[in-house]
């Protein structure tokens, strides 16, 4: 297990690139396995837990080739169905989350598809109720090995069905598309997540050869096709990594210039930080963050306290609520922090409270951030990452700290963020990897 060890107090300056996104690049690669001809893939984030899921992708046969940074290719063309059954493969699948959406593609290429329970963050109760049901809607026969905790399902033919989806999940809406796809007649998918994420890769099963309309939408209708092509894909910004670098900015007081975002994806990210008092100037396709020294969180109307939470997009993405709470901390008035999705990702805040910072932590679900104005520095203290990111909002919380702080279980925010640390030292932070 490595550890940051982190000097705190130093402002920075200069340009941030934001990678990849990784939600993206998770469902983008799946969906290699919907041909037999050769896909490129561009801008792909060189982190963990991608790399992990094209290490399954090779098990699985496909020949993978990184053509330069970020660049890859894949081809399909000879795929070992049986490796699903190797221990290899239930020990990769196991600690990867992301991996359950293979199924979708297996199962309208192959008629079957297996995996372990999937893991990733330990950030409270993740169904995957809405990937297999959708499934079974386009006939597809599901078991649930409850002893050994496999899931797997399998089909003679998939026919398009009418859904409505329980809940707007970004995968399990991409598992249902990237199955529907390929299978005969028509698919109508109500309330289906609408996520850049998603879009980016319904646009790139339409340059493949799918027919899907209303991308962008809660309401997608797929005519399924009988095979797929290949094709080129970039992909976006990463939101979240963007969003992180506003809090960095505003947490340590620095002027930091975020290039080539990909704003018209960002949805109210911009907006949700101006909320909490911080400057974000747009330029062209940059963002500008200065002058963070104070800032003033906005209160309603009649003066209440302001809530921000997460919702389905067009709503405020989850992902980044850990680093609004942190950046709430040094600001100027109060705010309540609402995570609807998880019961556990706000548990984090102990680690806070014990830096100094002003948190009532009300339930599972929400806390109370009274602003410190910097009045308070926060102290530095020794942490452990439990999530991508909690990890990177207590990495920001400590870079913002007095003295030197630790975090173990990095492992966790490398998940999330290609070398984060020579990164940031590049624009005056102290931070070593140990």
């Amino acid at each position: 297990m490595s550890t940051f060890k982190i000097e705190g107090g130093f402002k920075l300056k200069g340009d941030l690139e934001p990678q990849g996104a990784k939600n993206e690049a998770l469902q983008i690669i799946c969906a290699t396995l919907l041909t037999a001809e050769q896909t490129i893939i561009e801008n792909i984030p060189e982190i963990r837990d991608v790399l992990k899921l094209i290490e399954i992708l090779k098990g699985l046969g496909v020949q993978v080739a990184r053509l330069a940074k970020g660049k890859y290719s894949f081809d399909a063309s000879k795929v070992d169905i049986n490796f699903l059954k190797t221990e290899e493969y239930a020990q990769q699948a196991a600690v990867l989350r992301g991996s359950i959406m293979i199924i979708g593609p297996l199962l309208a290429c192959f008629g079957q598809g297996f995996i372990p329970q999937p893991g990733g963050d330990k950030i409270g109760r993740r169904r995957v109720d809405t990937h297999f049901i959708g499934l079974q809607k386009l006939g597809a026969r599901f078991d649930f090995d409850r002893e050994n905790k496999w899931y797997s399902v399998s089909t003679e033919k998939l026919t398009g069905a009418y859904m409505l989806l329980d809940e707007a999940s970004v995968t399990g809406t991409a598992n249902i598309v990237m199955a529907a796809v390929l299978a005969e007649g028509t698919t109508t998918i109500y309330n289906a997540a609408c996520e850049p994420y998603l879009q980016q890769l319904c646009k790139m099963l339409v340059s493949m050869g799918a027919k899907i309309e209303g991308i962008g939408s809660n309401l997608l209708s797929i005519e399924g096709v009988s095979s797929l092509a290949g094709c080129t894909h970039r992909i976006l910004p990463d939101m979240i990594e963007v969003g992180s670098f506003i809090g960095l900015a505003a947490m340590t007081a620095s002027e930091i210039n975020i290039k080539n975002v990909g704003i018209e994806h960002l949805g109210i990210i911009p907006e949700s930080f101006r909320r909490l008092g911080i400057k974000v100037e747009q330029n062209g396709d940059d963002l500008l963050i200065k002058d963070t020294e104070h800032y003033e969180i906005d209160s309603y109307i009649d003066g209440s306290i302001m809530t921000i939470s997460d919702a389905p997009w067009p709503g405020l993405t989850p992902d980044l609520l850990s680093v609004f709470l942190v950046v709430a901390t040094q600001a100027k008035g109060s705010v309540l922090i609402h995570q609807k999705m998880f019961e556990s990702r706000l548990f984090f805040v102990d680690k806070l409270i014990d830096m100094g910072a002003q948190i009532i932590l009300c339930d599972p679900h929400r806390a109370t951030v009274i602003g410190l104005d910097r009045k308070n520095t926060l102290r530095a203290t020794k942490m452990v990452s439990p999530d991508i990111r909690a990890g990177i909002a207590l990495l920001i919380a400590a870079m913002s700290a007095k003295g030197i702080s630790t975090i173990d279980n990095i492992e966790q925010i490398d998940r999330g963020y290609e070398n984060i640390d020579g990164r940031l030292n590049a624009l005056g932070a102290h931070i070593s990897r140990m």
